[in-house]
């Protein structure tokens, strides 16, 4: 279900930051300014509905945003990770569920703990 869920959400974020979902949106804007006069909209409705449309259509392009910034960020990341020191594992990190993520993590922090008394037992018998 988790597996499911994250990529559907995925997909949402994927196609809500695609031009023509903006652009979809916008048609959808002017029908309903079309549409407007013939319902007697109200002053009010109008500006309240323009600071709406203005929020709505933003989402949009934030996503857009986020998307290329995600996949760009990745991408650094992992070819850090292929060139460095650091495990293989981490590669594709991004693509785990939420609990296959958090035992990831937990492994990291045992690895960390288990680590650290080494790491502090050489610098306290380190010479000053």
């Amino acid at each position: 279900m988790e597996k499911a869920f994250n990529r559907l959400a995925e997909n949402v974020a994927h196609a809500a930051g695609r031009a023509w979902a903006f652009v979809l949106c916008v048609v959808s804007v002017v029908l309903w300014a079309i549409a407007g006069p013939a319902f007697h909209y109200s002053e009010q409705l109008i500006i309240n509905t323009a600071t709406t449309i203005v929020t709505f259509l933003m989402v949009f392009l934030i996503q857009n945003t986020q998307n290329r910034d995600g996949v760009a960020i990745q991408a650094k990341l992992d070819e850090l990770i292929r060139s460095g020191r650091a495990k293989n594992d981490f590669i594709g990190i991004e693509h785990l569920t939420e609990a296959e993520a958090q035992e990831f993590i937990t492994r990291c922090a045992q690895t960390k703990t288990a680590s650290k008394g080494t790491i502090a037992s050489h610098v306290e018998s380190r010479p000053a």
